[in-house]
């Protein structure tokens, strides 16, 4: 599904956490995100995203989506990530 929507993301390490990047989805699926970085990400590195979700929970409190898996290609500036789990959360308000 082609949903464009702000991401933020980390690649994971065993011992830290980059710091997070920015980048914007091309489209997501149930099973992956493809998604623009301005980082060189190798296949078989673990990332965590975030992307601010377009739905509200009743209405009223803003979602993103937190998924964390693998990247499985890289061509460009257009990484695909392969999700392994993933969890809807609330988000703050902005100011």
């Amino acid at each position: 599904m082609s949903i464009e929507r702000d991401v933020q993301y980390r690649v994971l390490t065993r011992t830290q956490a980059d710091p997070d990047s920015k980048g914007r989805t091309v489209n997501i699926s149930s099973s992956g995100v493809l998604f623009t970085t301005d980082q060189v990400m190798i296949p078989g590195r673990r990332v965590e995203v975030a992307i601010d979700w377009p739905a509200q929970l009743n209405n009223k409190c803003a979602l993103k989506l937190v998924a964390r898996g693998r990247i499985v290609r890289f061509e460009g500036d257009r990484a695909a990530l392969e999700i392994m789990q993933h969890e809807f959360r609330t988000r703050g308000n902005r100011p």
